[in-house]
């Protein structure tokens, strides 16, 4: 309950619009209590009497009142749901901006289909609560009040025997919104949960055919759907049980009107019309009534999606720029990590221990090791994707902590290891971060990253619309629109996450050789697993369980015979087994196992 009382706060830029709705239904109210009393008095004062033209006047006095409801409801149901699509576009547009700058440490842990459920599913049931249920809730309520004011002023024992009824009923619409709220959370998780496994599913399509695991795919999918049927089930049994008796309840407190009225009619206490008027109240608290069932179920939903999307909104981002931060205008490049390690949630082992490194400004720094030594957790802390465990990093002098984060990230460039490019065309990929950017800028930083060309062979060039992720484009061709994007923002501090691993050989001399160009007058931190591209650095860092274990130029730690040595040694060797193997496909001769070598030579081409 105190999820769906929070909604309130969405409520307050429209607080006229919801005074007039609230007016509109107090008015309607008044309507709907004063046709009961014009019928009570058109049969007592009317019809018995024989008073032909009082039934006119008040036959035109109903009119009048059918037309002014018909206009008022109209109003009210247009404004309510006005009011309700607003809500329901904050809410999105909250959540949205919410989870912009929630850190890299929340979306490790979460699903992006729960989010996508919570965005969409969960808030679309808070927006339909917050139109019609609530005016149904405000308008029984106020209906209720107004009968129950009527019904005793008029007589107080026929108006407590056609009320017994209602007690039950609202005793069993409480337990029934106490059940319904934990059994739609269930529903609404394991809605995310199928959102989940579709979202995998469509992201990794190429993996599943590659595998040959539709099937597999299929049956874990139906797992998770029926999982959302027969939590559905449970819902429909709860409402099931209680629709036939909140139906039969209401019947009762009819049947006690006709009853004990009619008795108190022949007993000269009460008239024929008070009778009339009497159950016509109760008819007429009957249908709200019935429907308070499916708005309390409606409230149900609405408080579990409450509950799902404040989980969210209450996850405060732990890393953010302080209230007065220091705004870098123009950054140098200087990083220096002073005794850093870090520890990342439910990790035992820190990835970074106890790490000291001073990098000058334009300097070309290249860590090298092997999987999960580190080498990305260190790039990471420069731009603040996470925050260290304990030590400090700095750039410039400043505590990366201290510093305005928009600031610090607009002078960094990143080419991450996977290249995501949106569904937009190639060249807002390119200025993603510089929008405005003119086009010989965008030509020029996708002329150094050798992606001019393939471009232009396009139909229509820069303006070709790659698909979702960048998925029409090549691994090469993703890698090279990626740090064109990198490069277009002029960054004083460049971070090159094995930016190269998608290219081939003859590319990825090519935009070395543009990066050496593009380097000069900036800080680089190159991570690479070949080391043709790291022995120009003028620092190379050899990384190895959290620690850099070696550190100095190409040279240097080739004579001294460490970890560098061994993986200089081995790609060495890997790199003349290639060789050989290519020299012998060339001389087999042709007349034996000749369709094996052009196969062989086909299968390399590729």
């Amino acid at each position: 309950m105190k999820n769906l009382l929070r909604i309130s706060i969405f409520l307050k830029p429209y607080a006229w619009q919801t005074i007039f709705t609230l007016v509109m239904l107090l008015t309607l109210t008044g309507f709907n209590l004063a046709v009961p009393r014009i019928i009570q008095s058109v049969i007592d004062d009317g019809l018995l009497v024989g008073n032909t033209s009082y039934l006119v006047r008040a036959a035109l006095l109903l009119l009048a009142l059918g037309l002014a409801s018909a206009v008022l409801g109209l109003g009210n149901r247009y404004l309510s749901e006005w009011i309700a699509a607003r809500v329901g576009y904050d809410l999105r547009n909250r959540m949205y901006d919410h989870i912009q700058y929630l850190p890299f440490t929340y979306h490790d842990h979460a699903q992006s289909g729960q989010l996508i459920s919570r965005c969409i599913e969960d808030v679309r049931s808070i927006e339909k609560f917050a139109g019609s249920s609530i005016a149904e809730i405000v308008r029984f309520v106020l209906l209720t009040i107004g009968i129950l004011f009527v019904m005793l002023s008029v007589n107080v024992k026929l108006a407590l025997i056609a009320l017994l009824p209602m007690i039950p009923l609202i005793l069993m619409t409480a337990s029934f919104g106490t059940k319904i709220g934990r059994l739609f959370f269930a529903v609404d998780s394991a809605v995310g949960e199928v959102s989940n496994r579709l979202q995998e599913n469509v992201t990794g399509v190429q993996v599943v055919r590659a595998f040959a695991r539709e099937q597999y795919e299929i049956d874990r999918f139906e797992v998770a759907n029926k999982d959302v049927f027969t939590k559905w089930i449970r819902v429909i049994d709860e409402w099931a049980k209680i629709m036939p008796t909140t139906n039969w309840l209401t019947t009762l407190g009819t049947i006690l009107i006709l009853f004990f009225g009619g008795v108190m009619v022949m007993d000269g206490v009460l008239t024929i019309g008070t009778v009339v008027a009497f159950n016509a109240y109760i008819l007429m608290m009957a249908e709200p009534a019935q429907a308070l069932t499916g708005l309390v179920n409606a409230g149900g939903e609405a408080a579990a999606g409450a509950q799902r999307v404040f989980e969210v909104l209450d996850t405060e981002p732990d890393i953010k720029s302080k209230k007065e931060a220091f705004v870098l205008s123009t950054l140098k490049g200087e990083v220096e990590f002073k005794n850093v390690s870090l520890k990342y949630q439910n990790e035992k082992i820190p990835s970074l221990s106890n790490l000291d490194l001073k990098v000058k400004q334009n300097r070309i720094i290249a860590l090298i090791g092997p999987t999960g030594s580190g080498k990305t957790s260190l790039v990471n802390l420069i731009p603040r994707f996470y925050d260290v465990s304990e030590g400090a990093v700095l750039v410039d002098g400043h505590d990366v902590r201290d510093l305005e984060l928009t600031s610090l990230r607009k002078q960094i460039g990143i080419v991450l290891q996977t290249s995501l490019l949106f569904s937009d065309t190639i060249k807002a990929n390119i200025a993603y971060g510089r929008p405005d950017a003119s086009d010989e800028e965008i030509f020029a930083a996708a002329r150094a990253a050798q992606a001019h060309e393939f471009i232009t062979g396009f139909t229509q060039g820069y303006e070709t619309v790659v698909g979702e992720r960048g998925v029409t484009l090549s691994g090469g061709q993703r890698q090279r629109v990626a740090i064109a994007r990198a490069l277009l923002m002029n960054p004083r501090i460049l971070i090159l996450d094995d930016s190269l691993s998608s290219v081939d050989t003859q590319t990825e001399k090519l935009i070395q050789a543009a990066l050496d160009t593009l380097m000069e007058g900036r800080t680089t931190f190159v991570i690479a697993h070949r080391l043709s591209t790291v022995r120009r650095a003028d620092m190379i860092l050899v990384m190895d369980k959290g620690q850099i274990v070696e550190r100095g130029t190409h040279d240097e730690l080739l004579r001294r015979g460490g970890l560098y040595k061994e993986i200089n040694d081995l790609q060495l060797i890997q790199h003349v087994d290639l060789q050989d193997e290519e020299k012998i496909e060339m001389i087999v001769p042709e007349k034996e196992g000749h369709e094996n070598t052009i196969m062989s030579r086909n299968s390399n081409s590729r």
